[in-house]
């Protein structure tokens, strides 16, 4: 037997203990019914933490969101939504936010509550869940949340205060971010740093049983506090399990077999199998398969080191120039399948207010021409050359762009670098042009625009171009003290056409998330931060 082979058996073998030990006493009908009220997927990479403090990597936080609340959500459409909060004021100097709390919301089971084994959530818990995020001894990677929060107190047993250091329009949909959720103090010290695999929160699951690198497990939370527009409860699922195939293709076969019943995203190794080449949904699937895709808030760009000292990565005529010696929609057809869209607009990608597109660069191979020439002309180098460095899962992309840009006179070469090289050398200024991507914290452009604030500078702030301008600087200040969301927006269109115009980044594509369901699920939804969220999910 092979090792995958002997992987699969493995976790085939716990699957069936799992269910019979879920549903012991139940006769071979009941079962099948029963294992139908359990949604199954996978995590190619492992969950490294289940304590929402430490929620950072896309795997984390799925299983996180199903475990904990915090005082709001986004919906599906990006707009802020009441969780522990049914209300909220702000005054007006939009600096004082005052949170009115739900009066029905129970942590999930645990003896340390005492007789009761439950309580309801109070202000003092978020006291409590705000001071451990910023207590420098746990480093939560979530600190920086609360880097503009002045201070925060419970009023009473049901009302939360925060007042902010200075105005910050974006501040709601920052806190929805799961690093913000409720904790109780009792298990938290109780458990210390093993809270990670042993988590009590709020949320419409909670935690049954976690192996890990094989598979975890959440059951129903039955006292969970939402309900559905008829006043039902939620969450209608008795249980979530999880498996850790680390490779893709495999993950594929396993949704393909019917043992998992939602994949997200489009790995090389099947998207050929499943979709045409425009994007849709080959038809032998039809009957089996449904297909989710809506915009992601992920642009997938190359960024020039503005400090390099080689006259290429210097010039804008060469920035350009590269900019329009390529054709993206070309790119997203051949490489992605259709699943994209191309980056003819600016830095903030489409599906976040304040995207323009009409701002970017389309393909103009004549004009990538000339601008050459006359950078030829102006700096006396015949045979201008850059470098470009990836990681390997997109060199088909730097390749195909690669091919492209020789058409035009420009000689690209590529450098492949591990992940952790890559990220490391352009936090460091250590690479002149490097591939990068930038998946929004919080669903405000300002998240975007922060990557060229001449104030977040690498490797201390998210500036890895380091580029500097200083109207830029100066509209982006105005910005972040604008509550007017209308003038605000304009702002942010403002600051996107100067960068695009400047050309620090050659914006590649916008992400869209994309998501396959067995036939029988029913009500997952999709949103533009793909976040996973499972309590309105049920199956047929």
């Amino acid at each position: 037997m092979t090792k995958q082979a002997s992987n699969y058996f493995w976790l085939r073998i716990g699957s069936v203990l799992f269910f019979s030990s879920l549903f012991l006493g139940c006769n071979t009908s009941d079962i099948d019914a029963k294992t139908k009220q359990v949604f199954r997927y996978n995590e190619h990479k492992n969950i490294g933490s289940l304590d929402p403090a430490f929620a950072k990597d896309n795997a984390d936080i799925s299983a996180i969101n199903q475990l904990f609340n915090g005082l709001v959500q986004m919906d599906s459409l990006m707009d802020v939504v009441p969780a522990i909060a049914s209300s909220w004021e702000i005054s007006e100097n939009a600096k004082v936010y005052t949170f009115n709390l739900r009066e029905d919301v129970y942590f999930h089971t645990h003896s340390l509550f005492g007789t009761d084994k439950t309580r309801t959530v109070t202000a003092n818990d978020f006291v409590y869940s705000f001071d451990r995020l910023r207590d420098p001894k746990l480093a939560s990677p979530g600190g920086w949340v609360l880097q503009n929060v002045e201070s925060y107190t419970a009023l009473n047993t049901h009302r939360f205060q925060i007042t902010l250091k200075s105005p910050f329009p974006a501040f709601l949909g920052l806190i929805t971010m799961k690093y913000c959720s409720v904790v109780p103090k009792e298990v938290v010290e109780h458990y210390g740093a093993d809270f990670r695999s042993n988590p009590i929160g709020t949320g419409p699951y909670k935690f049954k049983r976690w192996e890990e690198n094989i598979k975890l497990i959440f059951r129903k939370n039955n006292r969970y506090f939402e309900t559905n527009q008829a006043g039902e409860k939620l969450p209608y699922l008795e249980a979530v399990s999880i498996t850790f195939l680390a490779d893709k293709q495999s993950e594929f076969l396993q949704f393909i077999q019917g043992n998992i019943d939602y994949i997200t995203g489009l790995d090389a190794s099947y998207k050929d199998d499943i979709l045409r080449a425009d994007g849709v949904l080959k038809p032998s699937y039809a009957s089996s398969v449904k297909m989710l895709r809506a915009p992601y808030l992920n642009t997938e760009y190359f960024g020039f080191y503005m400090d390099s000292e080689v006259s290429e990565y210097q010039s804008e005529l060469i920035r350009q120039a590269v900019n329009y010696g390529f054709d993206r929609t070309k790119m997203m057809r051949y490489l992605r399948n259709g699943i994209g869209i191309p980056g003819m607009g600016g830095f903030i990608p489409k599906g976040l207010p304040g995207h323009n597109e009409n701002v970017g660069y389309d393909y103009q191979p004549e004009k990538a021409k000339q601008l050459l020439e006359t950078y030829r002309n102006e700096s006396g180098n015949p045979q201008p050359e850059i470098t470009l460095t990836t990681i390997s899962n997109y060199l088909s992309f730097s390749e195909f762009i690669q091919r492209e840009l020789q058409s035009i006179g420009l000689t690209i070469r590529i450098d492949v670098m591990p992940p952790s090289s890559l990220k490391s050398a352009k936090s460091n200024g250590k690479i002149d042009l490097f591939r990068a991507s930038w998946v929004a914290d919080y669903p405000d452009a300002q998240n975007y625009l922060s990557l060229f604030y001449s104030g977040n500078f690498a490797p201390n702030g998210p500036n890895y171009t380091h580029f500097k301008d200083a109207q830029f600087d100066r509209w982006y200040e105005e910005a972040l003290l604008e509550i007017d969301q209308e003038k605000r927006l304009h702002l942010y269109q403002k600051m996107d056409a100067l960068v695009i115009k400047k050309a620090p980044v050659v914006v590649l594509f916008y992400d869209e998330v994309i998501r396959f369901t067995s036939i029988d699920v029913r009500g997952l939804g999709i949103n533009p931060t793909n976040l996973l969220e499972l309590k309105n999910v049920q199956k047929n």
